[in-house]
């Protein structure tokens, strides 16, 4: 059966673009992936995904609303991966960890080669609505 990892990735929309980013190590190391990481023992889920965002990519993220959580059974681990909905607040995205990034749409997302757990998550995102929460607001004068 193996271990379970409990992890975070953040569906960081700009508009109706979604990022991407490609996997700089590791076995998977090539792959495309949404970011984040694992969950440190006092962290909750958020603050987790906020931390890794800023490691890894170098900016500032709100979190907003669980959109979905993956269970997917590797070879070597079972991965449980709680996938929130972010927008950048503040910062220039400055690869850290990964080899590349990319802004797609939810007609594009299928141009790049995601990882195992992720395959399923592309297909829920492109069936339901993502926005942005803040896309309607209009800004304080």
């Amino acid at each position: 059966m193996g271990k379970t990892i409990h992890v975070v990735a953040a569906i960081i929309i700009d508009g109706d673009k979604i990022l991407a980013t490609q996997r700089g190590d590791g076995d998977f190391k090539g792959g495309w992936e949404f970011p984040g990481g694992k969950i440190e023992d006092n962290e909750n889920p958020k603050e987790a995904l906020v931390r890794e965002i800023k490691e890894e990519l170098g900016v500032d993220i709100d979190v907003h609303d669980l959109f979905e959580t993956v269970l997917y059974s590797y070879p070597n681990f079972n991965l449980n991966m709680q996938c929130f909905i972010c927008e950048i607040t503040h910062g220039i995205i400055t690869l850290h960890e990964h080899l590349a990034y990319q802004w797609l749409t939810k007609d594009t997302l299928n141009h790049v080669h995601w990882l195992p757990a992720d395959v399923e998550l592309i297909e829920k995102i492109r069936m339901r609505s993502i926005t942005s929460p803040h896309a309607a607001s209009v800004p304080n004068a």
